[in-house]
């Protein structure tokens, strides 16, 4: 029994939100953050970069409470307003490829305590915590955890009217995105998605695994605070964006390697001549068409892999996986590659971009060798959840990527 709960976002003003929202702060180059954080004094990476008030760089719990600072100002400036009655909101993105639309609102930390939401992804228990305690010290959270659940009719009926009215914001970013807010603060029509929740039951994290986590362990740390703890308080949810599972779009991402482990190409290729049939493409680009079909670009030449199933053990249940594949059969055995995380001869490259760039950057003799598959599918990726297991890093590139700044979750 899933829950989505309504929530009084703090949002910018209409005027300035187009001004306010950005992106994830790791997804700018340095020469973007500077143009953006020189030029635009109203972009939400001043709040979340706030040394650059100082002209220098400012970490840890100085950081949090700077971070904290810069929200207050924005709000004090009138920059952010706060709705007055608990709504839910519907944000449409729209790509020159793709529309995505979907409902922000509270997911729930007890859900994801009880696995009704669901992981595909393992995290990092020091990220948590340092997470937890930079939401505990900026008291908000503007990064909603993408969650994805089975289309739904009825809930796609109120999507529909709602957006066929005029939204609270329609603005463009300069990559060419369209972004459309929606308040739903009807109760009756809010109680019809809450209850359609109810009967979905389980729903799935497509983005924001260290962020679901990291909410859960902050209203964990909270409650214990709280001798008044009721279970309603607004640190037992955190904001997120439901998205039904046909409006995902999931890429996959590219491996490129630095060094062959020793081994000449040659005795390379003989080695991976044990696990596929190796076809040479010459300067062909190719990309695979079937599971279990891998590109790989080694020296100036293209190749295809074709995994040999007669000798692969298919009987556990991440098996199928192609980034599993592609770990067990060569990153692992003969590229010598134990730690995905960590391992520095091993980069990732977003499939999205295709394998120009992964061709380009070995081109460059940055890497050595590249391997391409095709995404992952959401049944997979559902399938690994429901078992409880985790995919290899860097299995999935999911879409849409959110804004900050656009709506704010206090708690």
């Amino acid at each position: 029994m899933a829950t989505i709960q309504p929530f009084k976002a703090v949002r910018p003003t209409k005027d300035k939100v187009g001004l306010v929202a950005s992106r994830s702060y790791e997804s700018y180059s340095r020469k973007e953050r500077e143009s953006r954080l020189k030029y635009n004094p109203f972009s939400f990476l001043h709040i979340v970069n706030p040394g650059y008030k100082y002209h220098r760089e400012v970490s840890g719990e100085n950081r949090f409470k700077l971070v904290r600072n810069r929200y207050l100002e924005f709000r004090e400036d009138h920059i952010f307003i706060q709705d007055e009655t608990p709504s839910l909101y519907i944000y449409k993105q729209k790509t020159r490829k793709h529309t995505f639309c979907g409902i922000l609102g509270g997911a729930s930390a007890g859900d994801y305590r009880n696995n009704i939401i669901k992981k595909h992804e393992a995290t990092i228990q020091s990220r948590e915590e340092l997470f937890m305690e930079y939401l505990k010290t900026v008291g908000f959270n503007t990064e909603p955890v993408l969650l994805t659940y089975p289309d739904n009719n009825l809930i796609e009926n109120i999507i529909t009217d709602i957006t066929s009215t005029i939204p609270e914001y329609e603005f463009t970013t300069t990559d060419r995105i369209t972004h459309f807010l929606w308040k739903l603060s009807d109760p009756e029509k809010i109680a019809v998605v809450q209850k359609e929740f109810e009967q979905i039951g389980d729903i799935y994290i497509a983005d924001g695994h260290h962020r679901s986590a990291s909410s859960c362990l902050l209203a964990d740390n909270l409650k214990t605070e709280n001798p008044g703890h009721t279970g309603k308080e607004a640190y037992n949810y955190f904001m997120s964006y439901f998205i039904p599972e046909s409006d995902l779009r999931i890429y996959e991402f590219n491996r490129m390697i630095k060094g062959l482990n020793g081994l000449s190409k040659e005795d390379f290729l003989i080695r991976l001549d044990e696990w596929y049939r190796i076809e040479n493409r010459g300067e062909e680009l190719y990309r695979p068409s079937k599971k279990h079909h891998f590109t790989m670009y080694l020296d100036g030449e293209f190749y295809s892999l074709y995994l040999r199933k007669t000798i692969y053990d298919f009987s556990a249940p991440l098996s199928t996986l192609d980034t599993q594949i592609l770990y067990k059969t060569i990153l692992e055995p003969i590229l010598g590659i134990g730690d995905l995380r960590n391992d520095g001869r091993i980069a990732y490259g977003c499939g999205k971009d295709n394998v120009v760039e992964m061709k380009s950057l070995i081109d460059k003799n940055k890497y050595d060798v590249g391997f391409g598959m095709l995404p992952v599918t959401i049944d997979e990726i559902k399938k690994i959840a429901d078992e409880g297991l985790q995919m290899p890093p860097k299995s999935t590139y999911i879409e849409p990527k959110l804004r900050s700044g656009m709506t704010i979750y206090e708690f």
